[in-house]
C-alpha cells in the first residue's frame, strides 16, 4: 500500500506547467477545485488494496494533474458540437435543421461581436422598431404588404390566432388539424390564443359549402393548414385557395395560411413541389405563416407576412415582445434572404443546394470516398442506388435519388459500428439499411467530404 503523505499541497501544484496552463483555459477557481477533486479521489486510491502503486510525489502529482484535467474539458466542454450529417435527410430536425450559408454565417459572427442599430433609427437619432430589420426583403421575396419576425412558426401561428381571432372563432377543416411536431397540435395552439375552433368538413373531404355553413357573427377568420408533414391520398376533397379568399372576401373574414416550410419560388426544386409563400399573397391570403429554417434554408424564426392591416394588429399584440427574435437571428435571415433575393440561393444556399443537386454528382463523391475507403480493416465500401428526403416536416413523402457509400462491416454488427461513427471527431450521423450502415453524401457539405474520409480512414478496432 502506498502512503497517502506523498500527495502535494495544492499550491506546489498550482506551480507546474500544465497546471498553470488549466488555469489559463478555465480560470483559478475551476481549475483549484477540479485539482482538490482529483487530489481525494487519488487519495482514495492509494488506500486501497487493487491500485496501480504511485512510488513518488512526481508521480503523484502527474497523477492529480491529468485528472484534473480530464474532469475540467468534461465538465466545461460545450454539449453542442458539429456534426457531418451522412443520413440523406436534409431537414434534420434533430441536428439542428438548416446549415446555413457561409455568407450568412459571417454576416452573423461580423454583427455578434459587437453593438447593433437593432432597435435605433440612425437617422433620426432615437430609439427605432426592431420589426423593421428583414421586413423589406421579406416583402420583396414574397410581395406582401409587411412582414413580421417571431423565434418559430408554433409562434407565428399562436400570435396570430392570439392578435386576429382572441375569443372568437377560427374556422379549420378536420383535415388540417394536424400535429406539427414535439406533440403540438393545431387544436392546442389554437386554445392557448384564445380563439375557439371550429371544425369543419371530415378528414379526407372538405367542401367550400361547409365553410360557408359555419360562419356565423363569432367568426374571426379562416385558417388554412397546409398538410407539410403528411399525405392524404385516395377519395379527397380539398377547396383551393382562390376559393377560400373569395369565400372570406364574401362574408368579410381574413384568410390565414400556415403554410410550414417556406419555399419561396414556384419553381420545384429537386422534385420537391411544396406551394410558395408568393403563390399564397397573390392569391389574396390576409396572413400567411411559415418557417425560417425550413426550405428558406436559415435560421430558426417564424415569419409572417401579409396584408398591412392585419399585420399592425400583430406587430401591437403584447405576445410580440415574448416571441420576438435577437439581432443574430435578424442577420442571418437578412443574409439568407439577400441570397434568393439575388437569385443564387441554389448555389450558396446547403438546403437548396442539397435539392438540387443531382445524382451524378452524389455518385461522384461516393465513388471518391468509397475508393480512399477501400481495403478498411473494419468494413468493406460499396456504393449503391438510394433515396434522400427533404425532412424537416416539409415535403412529406418526398424520395429524391441519390448514391450511397454501403459499409458492411467485417465482424462487429452494423449497429455497432453506427455507434462508433457517431463516436467520432466530429460525429458522423448515418443510417442502417439491412444490416449495413450507409452514407448519404447528398446531406454531407462538399467541404466536410476530406474531413468524413479522414475521420473514417483513422477508424480502428
Amino acid at each position: 500500500m502506498t502512503t497517502p503523505r506523498i500527495l502535494p499541497s495544492i499550491d506546489r501544484l498550482r506551480r507546474r506547467p500544465l497546471v498553470r496552463a488549466l488555469e489559463t483555459e478555465y480560470g483559478r477557481e475551476a481549475a483549484v477545485a477540479a485539482l482538490r477533486t482529483a487530489a481525494s479521489r487519488v487519495r482514495e486510491d492509494l488506500t486501497g488494496a487493487d491500485t496501480t502503486p504511485i512510488r513518488d510525489r512526481e508521480q503523484a502529482s502527474a497523477a492529480i494533474e491529468q485528472r484534473a484535467a480530464t474532469e475540467l474539458a468534461a465538465r466545461l466542454e460545450p454539449s453542442l458540437t458539429p456534426v457531418i450529417n451522412a443520413t440523406g435527410v436534409i431537414v434534420h430536425t434533430n441536428l439542428g435543421r438548416a446549415p446555413m450559408a457561409a455568407a450568412v454565417a459571417e454576416r452573423v459572427a461580423r454583427l455578434a461581436g459587437g453593438y447593433t442599430n437593432l432597435e435605433y433609427d440612425l437617422t433620426a437619432g432615437r430609439r427605432g422598431a426592431r420589426h423593421t430589420h428583414a421586413a423589406r426583403l421579406l416583402t420583396q421575396v414574397t410581395g406582401a404588404e409587411a412582414a413580421v419576425v417571431v423565434n418559430n412558426n408554433a409562434a407565428a401561428v399562436l400570435l396570430v390566432l392570439a392578435a386576429l381571432a382572441d375569443q372568437r372563432e377560427a374556422i379549420v377543416s378536420r383535415g388540417e388539424l394536424v400535429e406539427i411536431g414535439g406533440g403540438f397540435r393545431i387544436p392546442d395552439i389554437l386554445r392557448q390564443s384564445g380563439a375557439v375552433l371550429r371544425e369543419v368538413g371530415t378528414t379526407n373531404r372538405t367542401r367550400l359549402a361547409d365553410y360557408a355553413g359555419a360562419v356565423n357573427d363569432r367568426t374571426a377568420l379562416i385558417l388554412r393548414v397546409h398538410p407539410s408533414n403528411f399525405r392524404i391520398e385516395g377519395f379527397t376533397a380539398r377547396p383551393d385557395l382562390p376559393e377560400l379568399v373569395g369565400l372570406g372576401q364574401r362574408f368579410g373574414l381574413p384568410v390565414v395560411e400556415d403554410l410550414g416550410s417556406g419555399h419561396l419560388t414556384d419553381v420545384s426544386i429537386g422534385g420537391v413541389d411544396e406551394p410558395s409563400v408568393a403563390a399564397s399573397v397573390e392569391a389574396g391570403a390576409a396572413v400567411c405563416c411559415f418557417s425560417g429554417d425550413k426550405l428558406l434554408g436559415g435560421p430558426q424564426a417564424g415569419i409572417i407576412v401579409g396584408k398591412e392591416q392585419a399585420l399592425s394588429r400583430v406587430q401591437s399584440h403584447p405576445l410580440m415582445r415574448a416571441l420576438r427574435v435577437d439581432k443574430m437571428t435578424y442577420a442571418a435571415l437578412e443574409a439568407t434572404l439577400m441570397e434568393h433575393a439575388r437569385g443564387r440561393a441554389e448555389a450558396t444556399i446547403p438546403v437548396v443546394r442539397m435539392l438540387a443537386t443531382p445524382v451524378r454528382e452524389i455518385d461522384t463523391r461516393a465513388r471518391d470516398l468509397a475508393g480512399r475507403l477501400e481495403g478498411h480493416s473494419m468494413f468493406g465500401v460499396d456504393v449503391v442506388d438510394g433515396l434522400s428526403t427533404a425532412g424537416g416536416g416539409g415535403a412529406p413523402g418526398s424520395a429524391l435519388p441519390t448514391r450511397l457509400a454501403r459499409l458492411t462491416p467485417r465482424t462487429h454488427s452494423a449497429a455497432r459500428l453506427e455507434t462508433r461513427l457517431r463516436g467520432l471527431h466530429p460525429p458522423v450521423v448515418a443510417r442502417i439499411e439491412q444490416d449495413r450502415v450507409v452514407l448519404d453524401l447528398r446531406t454531407v457539405l462538399p467541404e466536410q467530404d476530406d474531413l468524413l474520409a479522414t475521420a473514417l480512414i483513422g477508424l480502428t478496432r
